[in-house]
């Protein structure tokens, strides 16, 4: 074998929309730092024009994926963990490079994720049992509530937990039915950009999830004021940025979740699960039975 020293092959990474991966339409690129200040590599700088995009793609994935079984959607977010632990290597690698981690502490952090996605994926079929149900009513009627999905949701995932952090607040969205535009961690993107590939190829329907990486404010802005995006997570914006999405928001009266402070690494339960979902409730006569007027 050869002693020629190879060259590096550096990775390019790249947005995810739609279920493609494309460059940032405006071709800008942000230099991307480890936490000792060691270039990593160069990340897209997302655009408006890359969030509408993105807001599109959402729309256009809704309606199958609310559509679908919460069993299906479950066995889809099972599947997103089970490719998660396959390239555990790599993540560890990110997370440690990311958020200044010992190897150790960077592999417990990625352990965590994903079995925050396995928790998710087994509250698909289980979170309408305990937030809808029969209603007591004084008639001869069925009186039933049940969850739906809101819709698109932004989702601006933790600064500072990139990983752990952002599956914490993106598994929740799509596990009731919501397709999300998620802006990643902006000095840490590159966990959420390799999330991606891993999105990718474990059956979850292109659109369903949109990853956007850049300046948290500038791709935020559009997405709180967009008249098609029906929700909104804070998460990871400050204190002055959050008022001014909350405003923003409010033009067609999104549902908004207002940053608080979060240990990551506790039991989610299910608080995250419920803010972005609508209840439906359905009358319907129970009939009668016999001349004595007995109902069922």
């Amino acid at each position: 074998m050869s002693d020629v020293t190879r060259l590096s092959v550096f990775k390019t990474y790249k947005l995810y929309v739609g279920g493609k991966f494309p460059r940032s339409e405006s071709g800008r690129v942000y230099e991307v730092n480890d936490a000792k200040g060691t270039w990593l590599a160069n990340a897209p700088l997302s655009s408006r024009k890359d969030a509408r995009d993105a807001v599109v793609a959402a729309r256009k994935a809704f309606g199958g994926w609310a559509g679908a079984t919460a069993y299906l959607r479950g066995q889809i977010l099972y599947r997103v963990a089970e490719m998660l632990e396959g390239r555990r290597d790599q993540f560890v690698r990110e997370v440690q490079d990311a958020e200044g981690l010992s190897k150790a502490k960077a592999g417990a952090v990625v352990d965590a994720a994903v079995d925050r996605w396995v928790w998710y994926a087994g509250w698909t079929d289980k979170i309408a049992q305990i937030v809808g149900g029969g209603n007591p009513v004084a008639g001869p009627f069925f009186n039933l509530s049940s969850p739906e999905p809101t819709g698109v949701v932004t989702v601006v995932a933790p600064q500072e937990s990139s990983f752990l952090g952002l599956v914490s607040v993106l598994a929740p969205v799509i596990a009731t039915g919501n397709t999300a535009v998620v802006i990643a961690s902006e000095d840490r993107p590159l966990p959420a950009l390799s999330l991606a590939e891993v999105l990718a190829t474990s059956d979850v329907p292109g659109g369903v999830v949109n990853i956007l990486s850049g300046r948290t404010a500038e791709i935020a802005t559009p997405l709180a004021a967009h008249q098609d995006v029906n929700a909104i997570d804070l998460a990871g914006a400050d204190e002055q940025l959050a008022k001014e999405l909350e405003v923003a928001a409010a033009d067609n009266l999104k549902r908004v979740l207002r940053p608080q402070p979060v240990d990551w690494a506790a039991d989610p339960g299910t608080s995250r699960l419920t803010p972005f979902l609508e209840t439906k409730t359905v009358w319907h006569p129970t009939g009668s039975l016999g001349s004595g007027g007995s109902s069922y």
